[in-house]
């Protein structure tokens, strides 16, 4: 029996995978067209299951709308529904194009996925051994080195990878039987990029001395798995006690040991969706992070996110909301009417009728701007006599330093009006008007 056939069988007799439908990411090289060709040849068999095709277009090569059309063109044969995908790469984010694209690509599959639908991707061994290899070599950790899994939770559903312990030799034969046609990508024969670097100069001298290489790799790859999942094991009990509201409490954080202590950083970013800081950014970052004086607010920051800390706790950020809104207006005219959308950070604004409280609007005034702080601004909130100055007004609510200057000041003329959500000026209503609050939908970010 085939390998390729006896691994996809062993997908479908999967608990729940009778009646599921499964995209195929299909490029139309060789792993792809033997993944789609075989998975289709087997729809005949108990357990039926939809199938389709999903192709992207990176916009990276002169040839991929030929390459698209013969995709299109092999998938009609299979009578496989077909959809292409243009998804724009972005070059200079810092992480290599190679990983833009697939960021880019698997952004794409997830807003493709149907509810009830599986992606399948054709990654085989020697993807596997290229991958521990690569990863091995940057000096990664544990969750690297379990490299590339069977299976894992993706969008609304699983990616599932079926081939993974089947050789490109299995697959070439399975080509060449059923005389598939599958693309050539030249960039594959690029030697200057790294793993094109392993498949065609370091593999082949590996393997002439353990031809097992492809095997052994795997399973230290699924053993680094095991191990990334003990560890994210006690991670999650040290999360328990030392997590409140999200916030990480330094004071629990201090009394686990410091490698226990980078584990509960590591994690909480990985369940964030970010990529962890390099080893030595994050010994001495949380060493600073933990040693700096009470009145001090250090920030460990790299190019994918930042910690901070503020009065005994650590804020995880996605992205630094100064650098966020550097190209920002500093002010906007408004209306009042309709929300308005103020960009990154810094959100959505409306104004809705107050029960309660509030504060009023006359036109007489002139018309309402949204600014954002400057420095000893002043308000006279409702029920108070004289005017507090905002820093003093921040610090007693506790919003965090690095959100105080995207909170929107709304102002009329010289009069300030409402900071946020979180306080209204003392300004009546003109007659016959009623009175209105702010609604900002950031408010969650600034505690």
């Amino acid at each position: 029996m085939s390998s390729v056939l006896a691994a996809l069988r062993r997908m479908l007799a999967q608990p729940g995978a009778s009646g599921d439908g499964y995209c195929v990411a299909f490029s139309g090289g060789l792993d792809s067209m033997v993944l789609l060709h075989a998975l289709h040849s087997l729809r005949g068999e108990p357990g039926d299951f939809a199938l389709r095709a999903v192709y992207i277009h990176h916009g990276l090569h002169l040839e991929a709308d030929a390459w698209s059309a013969r995709c299109e063109a092999v998938a009609a044969r299979l009578n496989v529904p077909y959809v292409a995908r243009s998804v724009c790469v972005e070059r200079d984010t810092g992480e290599g194009l190679e990983a833009a694209a697939r960021r880019a690509r698997y952004a794409a599959f997830a807003e493709l996925l149907a509810a009830d639908e599986q992606l399948l991707t054709a990654h085989h061994a020697e993807d596997q051994l290229e991958t521990y290899l690569l990863r091995l070599l940057r000096g990664t950790g544990v969750h690297g080195l379990a490299s590339i899994v069977e299976r894992a939770p993706f969008a609304d559903g699983w990616l599932l990878r079926p081939l993974l312990s089947v050789g490109r030799a299995d697959l070439t034969a399975y080509a060449q039987a059923h005389g598939l046609d599958w693309i050539d990508d030249p960039s594959n024969i690029d030697t200057t990029l790294d793993r094109n670097y392993l498949r065609h100069k370091v593999v082949p001298v590996l393997r002439a001395r353990w031809p097992g290489l492809a095997a052994t790799i795997g399973r230290a790859a699924r053993l680094s798995a095991e191990a990334a999942e003990l560890i994210d094991g006690l991670a999650a009990g040290d999360c328990a006690r030392s997590i409140r509201g999200g916030l990480i409490e330094l004071g629990e954080l201090r009394q686990l040991a410091p490698a226990r202590q980078r584990n509960v950083i590591r994690y909480v970013l990985r369940q964030r969706g970010l990529v962890p800081p390099s080893e030595i950014q994050l010994l001495t970052g949380l060493d600073q992070l933990l040693s700096a004086g009470v009145d001090r607010q250090p920030v460990l920051s790299w190019p994918g996110g930042q910690v901070r800390r503020y009065r005994q706790r650590l804020y995880v950020l996605e992205v630094d909301p100064s650098a966020a809104t550097e190209k920002a207006p500093s002010e906007f005219v408004w209306d009042g009417l309709a929300p308005i959308d103020l960009g990154p950070v810094r959100g959505r604004l409306q104004l809705v009728s107050a029960e309660t409280g509030g504060f009023g609007l006359d036109p007489a005034n002139g018309p309402l701007t949204i600014r954002f702080r400057r420095g000893g601004e002043r308000l006279r909130a409702a029920g108070h006599l004289h005017h507090i100055r905002l820093k003093k007004l921040y610090q007693a609510r506790g919003v965090v330093p690095w959100m105080r200057a995207h909170v929107p000041l709304l102002v009329q003329g010289d009069t300030l009006l409402a900071v946020g959500d979180l306080w209204s000026g003392a300004s009546a209503p003109a007659d016959g008007r009623p009175a209105v609050r702010m609604v900002w939908d950031q408010h969650a970010l600034i505690y």
